[in-house]
């Protein structure tokens, strides 16, 4: 909920003293002092240097020569349809909001969560460290196959010395040339990026000219290794000029062996090389903490970098086309440094489109660094990214990832890590898709971005397509890759993140339950798919635990609220006390570990505000209909949280408020004597009100008592055997025949079966006991129940006992009318018929169930496992409310000293014998 401190609020146009205050930045890199970049500096320029890479000089002739220009030009449609369905993700969430540092990070932590969106940062972080070393490699090797002493070709000038040692030093100083660039800061690196720009537009400019001015010309081609080492004579490309028949035999696929790795060229393997070298879109996004506007500067830039590379992609797959036979474009992928006028420039060219896209990724890694540590997802490990200069350059990212990637070019070879690298972009592509997506099926008003050529089906279309292409590229690679993100995400869960960010998670949900809720028809509820929804009312949660447990266990997959009533009056108050209330109420939730709601109202009486919950709490079709309530007695309340150890410890200040304990939050337990919030009149007031308003009603006694194994989550973990003891009769009723099972005691039924699915209570034994009365012959009631529990698919042991057993008191008489609470027995036979009935259950409490005699006379020698939750029928209160008081001590007779007992009064049918 929207309050003054908001974040939305805090954008401010003009503070104190003229000072603006820049809503999109962040503190440090994203201040206000260190956005300088403007869209075609901070975007444009980085953005076609990364989607140019060294593919542009090098690996045309690859693409034409094995594909053919119509599937050339296939592949590069399907390339950049995939990259623009994720740009224009990119351009919609980027003109939602403020941008600040991070980029591609910080758009879908901010959307997806910090869980997902720091495993996908972090990998894509990792993609932008391998990719600048694959980038100084590839540049070492470039240069090496002219100036190396081992360089084939007549041009070779072999002045360096090759080897392992020697590329790691020509990798290594070269990093450290990109890596003083980076550190010096944004502005240095824009400045660096737009000179490299202007030499690979005048190299490209060059082999543009030369495609119209070189006249045909026959091009040695690279020695063919011979039989036993030798070589074949030399032989040639030829580089026709514009002819059409050239064009004709370049027109259809061609499919051949690579020179330089010896592999077969498939459609798969060709696209995956030409996509290789696409994947740069983000380089410009990557920059969002140091540009003035990117908001606007992100989408507008993006998309004219995009359409510039595709304009000159499309442009080099034509003249190629028309003037290169297959034979130069398939033995020669550098055939651009043969027909062009100046061959310098081309070098120029490939060393300055090496050397920018290594720039590209070591600067967007850090930025995306820089943003991981301030958020601090990941602790102290990134700590060290933290630092920035005064200007707001987090020169402490810039090292630490130049310190990876030191270590990553130690490797050496990276082919099948440029694969790696390519996937992880993948993932970063269909994260930023799937969140604007998330977005869009969410239909949350606020995002309203102002670049609208977007839909959900172009959003689906690129989370599907950048999946299919990790798969095609490399399968192995995009198989752990998503593990990886699935780890990462498991590892951020437990260790908990920010929740101020905002979970489209949230929204989604909000958005399909209100969906599914409207469909939620009560009028096709059935009996054969009944489940309880419980509402729990609590006093004091300290005292409750063990109560609050046991509920939901109960719930069985249905509906369970925590209800709670202030006292008071609104008129009188100056604000409403339930509010606040909440956070610390979810946090119980949470620590106790119960899937439960929380309902809080404020009243002048427990008993309307009882009223109130049973009224309006739920939605639609979810509604409680069972009402669970503590026993109303004397004995003192136990602070049950100074024995549960989830209770004592800190809140997590991330994620419940920031509390410094739970316990801490709700008062202590009702001292004994104290005066109570509800009075035994309204107490069972509120259990009458329940009954008349159709819904079931729970007293639970002595939850306390049961064993902790028993309330706990998973099995019992005990291979001690309990009973779990059922009274489906009326014990106090005096007529109505021994046999008879009525809508409650099935409802008890139920109750308790549903008790036995629960892991915890897989080992207890279901009892079933039947009172005999004095003219009821052995057996019949018995089998009548059998029968009954055969039909309920009901696994349970069924007992006879004489009414009066172990208690010595006489039968009720059946003539009688109605219960006892509504029939014409005075105070002290009805108090004498529940001791009765409390003897009676506590004389089978513990006894075992093998066929021996069942009377006092047969001693307690056949004692077994104990019972550890008893079941019984809770009579309707009286109709005369002055009788409330004495049918409240009566209660407390029947059930003194059972243990944990549960006293159930049903009003609904819930059990079904068909199918």
């Amino acid at each position: 909920m929207a309050s003054e401190s908001s974040p939305l609020l805090a954008y401010r146009l003009l503070g104190e003293e003229g000072a603006a205050f820049s809503a999109n930045g962040a503190g440090g890199p994203g201040g206000a002092s260190a956005r300088k970049l403007s869209t075609f500096l901070g975007v444009v320029v980085p953005t076609v240097l990364s989607m140019f890479s060294i593919v542009v000089f090098l690996r045309i002739g690859f693409v034409v020569g094995h594909a053919g220009l119509l599937q050339a030009l296939a592949m590069l449609l399907v390339a950049y349809f995939i990259l623009v369905l994720t740009v224009l993700s990119v351009c919609a969430i980027a003109t939602n909001g403020a941008v600040q540092g991070g980029g591609a990070y910080f758009m879908i932590s901010r959307t997806l969560g910090p869980e997902v969106g720091g495993s996908i940062g972090l990998m894509f972080y990792l993609a932008n460290v391998c990719g600048c070393a694959v980038s100084l490699l590839g540049l070492v090797e470039a240069v090496l196959d002219v100036f190396g002493a081992d360089a084939t070709g007549s041009s070779g000038l072999r002045v360096l010395p090759q080897g392992y040692g020697w590329s790691l030093l020509y990798g290594s100083l070269l990093l450290g040339l990109v890596g003083g660039v980076c550190t010096l800061g944004a502005g240095l690196y824009a400045r660096a990026s737009f000179l490299t720009f202007l030499l690979v537009s005048g190299s490209l400019a060059s082999v543009l000219v030369s495609f119209v001015a070189v006249g045909p010309r026959d091009i040695p081609l690279p020695p063919r290794p011979g039989p036993n080492g030798s070589s074949l004579p030399p032989w040639f490309g030829h580089f026709t000029g514009f002819n059409s028949s050239t064009l004709k035999d370049n027109l259809g696929a061609g499919y051949a062996e690579d020179y330089t790795t010896g592999a077969m060229m498939t459609f798969a393997s060709v696209f995956a090389v030409l996509f290789n070298g696409c994947t740069g879109i983000m380089a410009g996004a990557n920059m969002s903490g140091e540009l003035k506007d990117p908001s606007r500067a992100i989408p507008l830039g993006t998309i004219i970098a995009v359409a510039y590379t595709f304009f000159i992609y499309i442009l080099l797959f034509f003249l190629s086309s028309f003037t290169c036979d297959r034979t130069l474009l398939q033995k020669d992928y550098g055939f651009f440094r043969a027909i062009s006028l100046w061959p310098p420039l081309v070098l120029i060219g490939i060393y300055a489109t090496s050397l920018s896209a290594s720039m590209s990724s070591l600067i967007g890694a850090s930025r995306i660094l820089h943003a991981l540590a301030r958020d601090d997802l990941f602790g102290v490990i990134l700590a060290p990214a933290k630092v920035v200069s005064r200007g707001g350059n987090p020169w402490g990212a810039v090292l630490y990832s130049w310190g990876l990637v030191q270590l990553v070019l130690l490797a050496g070879k990276l082919n099948t890590l440029a694969a790696v690298v390519t996937v992880f972009y993948l993932v970063a592509y269909a994260a930023v898709d799937l969140s604007c997506l998330s977005l869009e099926w969410a239909s949350a008003p606020n995002f309203r971005p102002t670049f609208s050529l977007f839909s959900w089906h172009t959003c689906l279309l690129g989370v599907a397509s950048c999946l299919l292409m990790m798969f095609l590229i490399s399968p192995g690679a995009a198989g752990g890759s998503l593990l990886l993100m699935g780890l990462l995400s498991a590892l951020l869960t437990a260790r908990g993140g920010p929740s101020s960010w905002g979970y489209v998670s949230q929204a989604l949900l909000f958005h399909q339950v209100r969906k599914y809720l409207l469909r939620l028809d009560v009028r096709k509820d059935h009996v054969k798919f009944w489940r309880p929804q419980l509402l729990l009312l609590v006093g004091n949660p300290r005292g409750a635990l063990p109560l609050l447990r046991l509920a939901n266990q109960l719930k069985k997959g249905g509906l369970y609220v925590l209800g709670h009533v202030t006292l008071g009056d609104l008129d009188s108050l100056p604000s409403d006390p339930v509010q606040p209330q909440y956070g610390a109420w979810l946090s119980l939730v949470d620590r106790a570990q119960v899937k439960a709601f929380v309902d809080l109202t404020l009243s002048p009486s427990v008993r309307q505000g009882a009223q109130h919950l049973l009224r309006i709490s739920g939605l639609g079709g979810m509604k409680p209909n069972t009402l669970v309530l503590g026993f109303y007695d004397d004995t003192p309340p136990q602070d049950h949280f100074l024995a549960d150890p989830a209770f004592s410890e800190p809140v997590d200040s991330t994620r419940e408020g920031g509390s410094p304990a739970l316990s801490t939050l709700f008062p202590p337990p009702r001292a004994p004597g104290s005066p109570r919030a509800l009075s035994p009149q309204d107490y069972v007031a509120t259990v009458a009100d329940a009954l008349k308003m159709n819904k079931n009603v729970v007293l639970a006694r002595a939850c306390g008592d049961l064993p902790p194994e028993r309330l706990s989550r998973g099995s019992g973990g005990t291979s001690q055997l309990h009973h779990v003891d059922v009274w489906p009769l009326n014990l106090l009723r005096p007529r109505g025949g021994p046999g008879y099972v009525d809508v409650c005691g099935l409802f008890l039924l139920q109750m308790a079966t549903i008790l036995g699915m629960v892991p915890a209570w897989h080992s207890a034994r279901l009892r079933i006991f039947l009172c005999l009365g004095p003219r009821e012959a052995p057996g019949a009631a018995e089998g009548r129940l059998r029968a009954l529990l055969s039909k309920l698919r009901i696994r349970a042991e069924v007992q006879e006992v004489v009414w009066g057993e172990g208690a010595g008191a006489p039968a009720p008489e059946e003539e009688e009318e109605g219960d006892f609470v509504n029939s014409g027995l005075g105070d002290t036979e009805a108090e004498a018929l529940a001791r009765s009935a409390n003897a009676l259950v506590r004389a089978q409490q513990g006894r075992g169930t093998g066929g021996g005699p069942s009377g006092p006379e047969a001693g307690r020698d056949d004692v077994g496992p104990a019972t550890a939750l008893t079941f019984l029928y809770l009579p309707r209160p009286p109709a005369d409310p002055a009788r409330y008081p004495h049918y409240l001590a009566l209660l407390e007779t029947l059930s003194h000293d059972l243990g944990p007992t549960l006293l159930i009064h049903g009003v609904t049918p819930v059990t079904c014998t068909d199918l």
